[in-house]
């Protein structure tokens, strides 16, 4: 048996949100460790949120190339090279694998590289990926061990051996055609730059429409951008069966409401959901309860049902962003500090890296409905805001929410260009709780996107009395 090191904090997982909890910690004089089986800065910088935007900005690269003529460019034969793309992308993953590791070499935090799995209330047992095992035991125990891709239960799936996100962005060839199970964020995301590149693209959903969450018109308006681009989309049709294997050939069996329908390509991505990563790493010794889906079970302090062990992102059912990850990484560095933050009282916004990209914070207009809230909306067509005179960006629409008791803004979807940026002028104003006659009535650049508030914010009807 390994001899037991002691700690004052051990992080199960390298993810945004534990890693920047112990490089603060590290800074400070504590002895931190932090347990990564597989990936140096977790998921984001590895083979999530930075690979992903980095492969769909050459994506929107070829397709600016490809419509160059619109904007009086000429240029001859367009093709994209895909093992350019990959090698860019892993130049990028180099360089962020350089600054994780002097970052835990400046902090002085330990990093493992292993499996770790509890064997005790607060003793985490790893084992090393170059061999060997060590015992590690600490005041306090961070879990950060994230979620992956959710492979649903359809026969010949499995073995089809389909890519999830992480195999989708190790290729460095062309699809032919890339069939899409899941028409949510990331399948939307990777069908629209796959088609960009030059692959036949098909989406199959089983829902009604694309991302089920979002407003019946935000999700209508996705669709027709997708569509104008030839990205062919399935709805209400649910995936049956599949044959073949990804990579060679493979057929998926849909069932929808005119019938069954075979739909063949070359490979197959599944995009449908994801799975905390919290089996077979012994919960069950420090008393870690799970809600009904996998996911830790923890209370606004983040603090989990087993005393000094706390939680940290995706795997206890925080939103799946890496900006709420940092958040929680907030909370818990000032509640061990015998702080009282808390994670229910924060807004927490999104965008959906498209292009054009979809925006949203706060309150959603479903939301309002089966909260039989009253609000009142107004929209504005992107092609209303000057701007997109300019650039030819007119597709997507702003629509805000605003309270019908007073003139508060409640919510905000934007699917144009910048809307991430712009977005973040209204969460701002939502979290200063500025009437919204000020952005109405307010002297923005011309020409600018976010000049928009002033039209958009005009056709918020009046308030009745």
């Amino acid at each position: 048996m390994s001899q037991t090191e002691q700690f004052d904090v051990v992080v199960l997982g390298s993810g945004q949100g534990g890693k920047l909890l112990a490089w603060h910690l590290g800074r400070f004089g504590k002895k931190v460790a932090v347990v990564e089986r597989r990936w140096i800065g977790g998921s984001c910088p590895a083979v999530a949120c930075l690979p992903s935007k980095n492969e769909l900005w050459s994506a929107r690269i070829a397709h600016l190339v490809r419509n160059a003529a619109q904007f009086g460019t000429q240029t001859d034969t367009v093709k994209t090279n895909m093992g350019r793309v990959h090698g860019r992308k892993e130049d990028m993953i180099d360089r962020e694998i350089a600054f994780h590791l002097n970052a835990y070499k400046q902090s002085g935090v330990e990093l493992l590289m292993g499996t770790g799995r509890f064997v005790g209330p607060k003793a985490i047992q790893v084992a090393l990926n170059d061999g060997g095992t060590r015992l590690l035991e600490g005041d306090s125990i961070v879990i950060n061990v994230g979620s992956r891709a959710a492979v649903p239960d359809i026969p010949g799936l499995k073995a089809a051996r389909p890519l999830t996100h992480i195999e989708a962005l190790e290729l460095d060839y062309l699809p032919s055609h890339l069939i899409v199970l899941g028409g949510g964020y990331v399948g939307v995301e990777m069908a629209q730059a796959y088609r960009r590149f030059g692959s036949q693209v098909t989406v199959i959903e089983p829902g009604p429409q694309l991302m089920g969450r979002e407003d019946a018109d935000v999700s209508e308006e996705i669709r027709g951008i997708l569509s104008r681009e030839a990205v062919g989309v399935l709805l209400n049709a649910k995936p049956v069966s599949v044959d073949g294997l990804s990579g060679d050939a493979v057929a998926v069996t849909v069932r929808t409401p005119s019938g069954d329908r075979k739909i063949e390509g070359s490979e197959l991505l599944v995009a449908t959901g994801r799975v905390a990563n919290t089996a077979a790493i012994g919960l069950d010794e420090p008393g870690v309860e799970l809600d009904a889906r996998g996911f830790i079970r923890v209370n606004e302090r983040l603090e989990t049902t087993a005393p000094g062990v706390w939680a940290i992102g995706e795997c206890c059912g925080s939103p799946q962003f890496t900006h709420a990850s940092v958040d929680d990484f907030r909370i818990v560095r000032d509640n061990m500090a015998g702080g009282a933050r808390r994670t229910d009282d924060r807004l927490i916004p999104y965008v959906m890296f498209t292009d054009p990209p979809l925006a949203h914070v706060g309150l959603s207009e479903r939301e309002a409905e089966r909260l039989d809230m009253p609000v009142r909306i107004a929209k504005l067509p992107m092609s209303n805001v000057l701007r997109t005179a300019a650039t030819d960006e007119t597709a997507g629409f702003m629509k805000v929410l605003v309270s019908a008791e007073d003139d508060r803004i409640l919510g905000f979807s934007m699917i144009g260009s910048e809307a991430g940026e712009v977005m973040a002028v209204i969460q701002t104003a939502m979290i200063a709780g500025m009437p919204y006659p000020k952005l109405r009535d307010a002297v923005i650049a011309h020409l600018t996107v976010s000049e928009g508030f002033g039209p958009l914010f005009a056709n918020v009807p009046a308030r009745s009395m």
